[in-house]
């Protein structure tokens, strides 16, 4: 028994040495690299959505500008204030929120700590008096009721009942700004399009709750819905799962199909996806760390519409023939158009 117990304890003590040696060798391959941290929302990282995209950016910043890169998948919402602290007290040089809801929370610790630079995607700080942008904070925001109108366009021009879905993820403004987008564009092709409009929820749990997505767009489809925007996390893979469910008719074609979000999703179930509207949080992501890196840095706005690519819809292997040349031709031009202020797209989110 002392035989084993004394060989418990040197395989231990081994284990220790070699975890301090590891330690102590990350710590010295890191010194004087620039240090990022990024915090995501509940959905987590591999969401295939808004997350997704923004590790993507991330990533290619570690390999691109060498930069060290710390990650959070928080498992509650009470857990991303802790981890932000904890980057900012291990003096990282900038701190990445993903998502609105962290708005609030990053407030506070870029108030506690003003010389840490901080990012969020989809929020934006303020200073004390709730209107100047605060200087340590960029805040990266996207014209989503832009991308959203091309891929109304896109829709009604597939739609064989002129009825669309829209599922989205929290009934908030700022997903009311595509559900909005998406209807404008659709009425421009069609003036006598339908949008069955629905939220997973009113709280953060809304964005990681497929089976409520997939029992919406079902819901939808009864209902005549032929084509389903999802703005809904990782929810709204559950919209995916209701078309392939929905399966094809006699010559093979689906009965209906869904329409991506944030991430290029083309692929998730192919022949299904119309297309995606991306957000390229992936390129905001990487612009604001290589802006840290190379002591460029600004606080306050930083907007990404159609005229910095900031928003588009997706044409890959996986869908480009099911939009017809014609339909893509007019999306091009009204994309044009949008760009030059020909065309305004109503936000949901202006006052």
């Amino acid at each position: 028994m002392k035989v084993r117990t004394f060989a418990l304890i040197s395989l231990l003590a081994t284990i220790l040495v070699i975890v301090s040696s590891c330690s102590s060798t990350e710590a010295i391959e890191d010194k004087g690299k620039m240090k990022v941290g990024i915090v995501f929302d509940i959905g987590g990282k591999n969401d295939r959505s808004f997350n997704a995209a923004a590790w993507e950016g991330v990533k290619r910043a570690q390999k691109e500008l060498g930069i060290v890169l710390r990650d959070v998948e928080p498992g509650n919402p009470t857990s991303i204030e802790p981890a932000m602290r904890a980057f900012a007290e291990k003096d990282f040089d900038l701190i990445i929120g993903v998502g609105f809801a962290q708005g609030p929370i990053m407030q506070k610790v870029a108030n506690d700590y003003p010389n840490i630079k901080f990012a969020i995607v989809d929020g934006v700080i303020f200073e004390a008096d709730g209107k100047t942008p605060k200087k340590n904070v960029a805040s990266l925001v996207f014209r989503e009721h832009e991308g959203s109108y091309l891929v109304g366009m896109i829709a009604v021009s597939k739609s064989r009942t002129g009825t669309l879905g829209f599922v989205g993820g929290m009934d908030i403004p700022l997903i009311h700004r595509f559900a909005k987008g998406y209807e404008q564009g659709a009425k421009a092709v069609n003036p006598n399009a339908r949008v069955i409009e629905n939220y997973v929820g009113v709280t953060d749990s809304a964005w990681n709750n497929p089976g409520k997505g997939k029992e919406l767009a079902l819901a939808q489809m009864d209902k005549g819905a032929d084509v389903i925007f999802t703005a809904a996390g990782n929810s709204g893979l559950g919209a995916f799962d209701a078309v392939e469910q929905k399966g094809k008719d006699g010559k093979g074609n689906p009965r209906a199909f869904v329409i991506g979000v944030d991430s290029n999703q083309n692929g998730v179930k192919p022949g299904f996806v119309l297309t995606s509207m991306v957000k390229r949080v992936d390129n905001a992501v990487f612009d604001v760390v290589r802006e840290v890196k190379e002591g460029k840095f600004e606080g306050g706005f930083h907007v990404f519409g159609l005229d910095k690519d900031g928003v588009a819809y997706a044409l890959d292997e996986n869908n480009k023939d099911l939009i017809p040349k014609d339909v893509i031709d007019k999306v091009e031009r009204a994309k044009e158009e949008i760009v030059e202020g020909k065309i305004k797209v109503k936000d949901a989110m202006a006052n």
